[in-house]
């Protein structure tokens, strides 16, 4: 297939999202084999199917790299008794908290949590996107820990996306354990059974004061290594901890939330080659005051990506549009980054080296809007102006 006639956002660079006016994109089965200007366009290119884009933007298709899209239930009632004055505390006496999500979680099959997920699938299929990172962590045992991770493989059977599965298992300590017994007993068991199973693409961990510390944190991470396996960490969302610095040390693929990080972490992240995964809808539900450092992740050179966070308590949210709307109108990042960090950066977080740009060789993943620049989809509220998505080849 030949598309023709496009505005092509490459964030391949050079110049502002690597833009290229009146360009083609030329796609063989699942790559892309050449992309440029209509009048540089080979001559063996022109043959074949084509369609005319009359000046649509085409971008890569986008990443969602940080999700908790396979739970049980919700937490709707959460919401409603804070806004009615309840607190954390209040809420959590009554079963609720991440608590209410691992019951359900726990009662659901993976046939269940399969069919309860898709419609979240579906939202983000609808925005564009074609590649989708999901975490474990909310079953805290073994069986369910391998069941979450089962259904979202059997997403990607079911949807045209692809699914990276990270493993949470410390994501928080069950009620009745210490973080030191959960954490040898059932989390580091639980890795190797779902590695065992081919289940695991990374690993990841919530390093926080009401989680796990550095050193338990330390301990999974030399079991990932162990097993061949990348890392991932859920850093200073709450409190500076040191999660960032420990992250950086074993060159995890990135570190996530990062409200409380430093220049000093920034620096860290930036030899390391560490991804900052910048997540606003939980720092909007929670209502948080303090942003993550985006100036000094700009000055050290890390790079930055964009997420949904979508879970049931602290970020229900299924649009990765509102997230870079978000990501520019309360932590000031430019529409640049915004589309960078759900497409270049995003895919850099997982690990994937063949997508998220658009040039010869890559996936042929694309999205393509019904805008004539860029900044439309970081600057629209509530809109979804995708016109096509092609997944592999596929439109």
């Amino acid at each position: 297939m030949l598309l023709t006639n496009a505005t092509i956002a490459t964030m391949d660079g050079p110049g502002p999202y690597g833009l290229i006016r009146d360009g083609a994109v030329a796609l063989d089965g699942t790559q892309i084999a050449w992309v440029g200007p209509m009048d540089a366009l080979p001559d063996g290119f022109r043959g074949g199917a084509k369609l005319d884009l009359a000046g649509r933007l085409v971008t890569p298709g986008l990443i969602d790299c940080h999700t908790h899209i396979v739970h049980g239930g919700n937490r709707a009632r959460e919401f409603e008794m804070r806004l009615e004055g309840a607190s954390y505390e209040d809420i959590a006496r009554a079963g609720g908290g991440i608590v209410s999500t691992v019951t359900q979680t726990r009662a659901a099959s993976e046939d269940a949590l399969v069919a309860a997920a898709l419609p979240r699938i579906d939202a983000l299929i609808a925005e564009g996107v074609t590649t989708v990172e999901i975490k474990s962590g909310y079953g805290l045992d073994i069986d369910t820990e391998a069941r979450m991770l089962r259904a979202a493989r059997q997403i990607a059977r079911l949807r045209p996306v692809q699914v990276q599965t990270s493993f949470l298992g410390a994501h928080a300590v069950p009620a009745g354990m210490n973080a030191d017994a959960y954490l040898e007993d059932v989390c580091l068991p639980a890795l190797a059974a779902a590695h065992a199973e081919g289940l695991v693409d990374a690993v990841d961990g919530f390093c926080e004061h009401i989680a796990f510390s550095p050193a338990q944190i330390r301990r999974l991470f030399d079991r990932a290594g162990a097993l061949g396996l990348p890392v991932k960490l859920h850093a200073e969302q709450l409190s500076h901890q040191g999660g960032t610095q420990l992250a950086a040390e074993f060159g995890a693929l990135s570190a996530d939330h990062l409200e409380y990080a430093d220049a000093g972490d920034a620096a860290a992240m930036a030899r390391a080659g560490t991804v900052a995964v910048i997540l606003p809808g939980a720092f909007y539900t929670l209502r948080e005051t303090r942003p993550p450092p985006i100036a000094a992740f700009r000055t050290h050179g890390v790079a930055m990506a964009l997420a949904t966070d979508c879970n049931p308590g602290s970020s229900p949210m299924t649009s990765l549009l509102l997230a870079m709307n978000m990501g520019a109108t309360l932590f000031r990042m430019t529409p640049e980054e915004c589309l960078a960090g759900v497409t270049r950066h995003a895919a850099r977080a997982l690990g994937l080296t063949d997508r998220g740009s658009i040039a010869a060789g890559a996936r042929a993943d694309l999205a393509i809007w019904d805008v004539g620049h860029p900044a439309e989809l970081t600057y629209r509220i509530g809109f979804n102006p995708l016109w096509k998505r092609v997944f592999g080849g596929e439109a």
